[in-house]
């Protein structure tokens, strides 16, 4: 989703170098095949907005006549934007993953106000929904990209697309050429073994100008930057970012510091990359915590780095809820995390206070998630049963993950499109029931977050080193048959039904949490989850105990209020 246009920020924060992050961002993280455990290729995405509605958006492969026409409509805003030529034959999409394994995912930066341009038809979300109908590899998609982009227009601000498919994956950044029709744009393929993330902000700098086997990108790259006057060096020397989106406070501290925050957890704290000699260094996270704060823009940090150890999908679930703790930006030791830690900052993301302006940190996990997901392109396995997209809605903090076959016949109840909005409650709806756990949490947070961050651990734990494996072992003695319709339907039952009852769960879930933490208090339960009561009274609770508020906030208080509140 969008981070604010350099306009825009310049018009509403030029006191402080654009010091606002935007209220509308995404989070990436890209997993090599080599980098995780089951040697599958993993992309993780937030999408991130105040104006969208969590759903699994699901469509089923189809053919077309010659002449067939597709209406695209800009994803953001639902605006028409014409029609484009369609193709024979259309592969089915279950959210952000095809039935090819595919799947690819974005976060916008914005870029130059003038190269937007606005007579464009093929959006980022359109270019994304219509190329994973389209293509069956990672190196197809970068084309098909390309070709829509090229031939239709683009009207949305610069992106960058995360790229997986079972056996490569791309981290690609693109903006428009303004007036001119089509993009700018450079690929790079991530290396075996290495992981890479993006928040908002370009992030690929210097590239290979002859590599095509893990570079790719426009011929005009860089003569378009020389034309529009944003280079004047040497080719060798060119830097996408430094052209199409120089980085800036906003930039550093609102965006690539949750790229920062990814490699510091998934890296245990010391980055290994490879230099511009082509040598494996490591060093400490700390060497980038000045850049990440946006105090050094100087620095450079690694575009690709090694994990600590192979990851699993419930490594990179749980980044998706990073709150930057740990670290300097930890946003739950300051005052503004209230008496209870809270890790979030309602907009606006900047304040003044005595003549001085100052940010907010814009986090990993945030309130305002529509959807999220970790997807798994598992190369080991046939397509029929090798894509999983691990779905979420809302604050990834407080929500779990499920599994969802791409091979699937339907999606569950509980994520379908047109269930509910954001205007119009459904109690059927995972995106309203997580809202309500997630919020629920605000109010008391150190004491209700880690209870129900026990149960998303304890049901994604055994989904993903256990149940779905199983799951896969009937699906593959039905495909070793070749019965693909029983493959189908094994996948769908797993993936509706594994949804719905955690559906069902998180609604009794919420039921607890008022009658748990109701009012301030917070009652006992036993080992099997029963309310301890009274002796004589069932209907009275026992073990009842007052948490109340943090150090820090009794400190805050007594010294501002302290003449007051002194008992003497």
């Amino acid at each position: 989703m969008k981070r604010k246009s350099p306009l825009y920020i310049l018009m509403t924060l030029a006191v402080l170098l654009n010091a606002g992050p935007s209220t509308e961002a995404c989070t990436n993280v890209i997993i090599s095949k080599g980098a995780s455990v089951d040697g599958s290729c993993m992309v993780s995405y937030a999408a991130d907005s105040h104006i969208l509605f969590g759903s699994l958006y699901f469509h089923k492969a189809a053919d077309w006549k010659a002449g067939d026409m597709l209406n695209i409509i800009e994803w953001d805003s639902f605006r028409p934007t014409g029609s484009i030529a369609q193709v024979p034959h259309t592969f089915q999409t279950v959210g952000n993953m095809n039935e090819h394994q595919l799947v690819i995912a974005e976060t916008t930066w914005g870029g130059r106000e003038e190269q937007v341009n606005v007579d464009g038809i093929m959006d980022y979300g359109s270019l994304i929904y219509v190329t994973l109908q389209r293509a069956k590899t990672a190196r197809e998609a970068i084309s098909i990209i390309v070709d829509l982009a090229n031939e239709y227009g683009y009207p949305s601000e610069g992106e960058s697309f995360s790229i997986a498919d079972t056996q490569e994956a791309w981290v690609m950044d693109l903006v428009g050429k303004g007036k001119e029709k089509g993009i700018v744009w450079v690929a790079r393929r991530i290396p075996d073994g290495y992981i890479c993330a993006h928040a908002n902000q370009a992030r690929i700098t210097r590239f290979p100008l002859d590599d095509p086997q893990n570079c790719l990108y426009a011929p005009d790259v860089i003569s378009f930057a020389r034309k529009a006057g944003y280079f004047k060096g040497k080719d060798k020397d060119f830097s996408f970012r430094d052209a199409y989106n120089p980085l800036d406070f906003s930039g550093a501290r609102g965006c690539d510091a949750r790229a920062w925050s990814a490699f510091n957890i998934l890296c245990d704290g010391q980055f290994t990359y490879i230099d511009e000699n082509g040598k494996e260094v490591t060093k400490s996270a700390n060497e980038w915590v000045e850049y990440a704060m946006g105090h050094d823009l100087k620095g450079e940090m690694p575009l690709f780095v090694k994990p600590s150890r192979k990851l699993s999908v419930k490594d990179i679930a749980n980044v998706m809820r990073d709150h930057y703790e740990g670290t300097p930006m930890d946003m739950t030791t300051d005052i503004g995390a209230g008496g209870n830690a809270l890790p979030y900052r309602w907009r606006p993301m900047n304040f003044t206070s005595e003549g001085k302006t100052y940010v907010n940190e814009r986090a990993i996990a945030t309130q305002q998630t529509g959807f999220w997901f970790v997807s798994q392109s598992r190369g080991y396995l046939p397509d029929e049963v090798g894509g999983i997209i691990w779905f979420g809605t809302d604050d990834a903090a407080t929500s779990y993950v499920t599994p969802i076959y791409t091979n699937t016949a339907y999606v569950p109840e509980c994520f379908e499109e047109k269930n509910g909005d954001l205007l119009h409650y459904s109690p059927t709806a995972s995106f309203w029931i997580n809202n309500r756990i997630a919020n629920a949490c605000y109010k008391m947070y150190n004491q209700m977050a880690p209870y129900v961050r026990e149960r998303i651990d304890a049901f994604e734990n055994a989904q993903i080193f256990g149940a779905v494996q199983a799951n896969d072992k009937l699906a593959m003695e039905a495909y070793d048959k070749g019965d693909i319709e029983k493959v189908k339907e094994i996948v769908t039952n797993y993936s509706v039904e594994t949804a719905q009852k955690q559906f069902n769960d998180w609604v009794k879930l919420e039921q607890t949490l008022l009658v748990k933490f109701i009012d301030g208090n917070v009652k006992a339960q036993d080992k099997y989850g029963n309310f301890t009561h009274s002796k004589y009274n069932p209907g009275t609770p026992s073990g009842l105990s007052q948490p109340g508020y943090t150090d820090n906030w009794k400190n805050a208080v007594a010294r501002e209020h302290g003449e007051i509140l002194e008992v003497k």
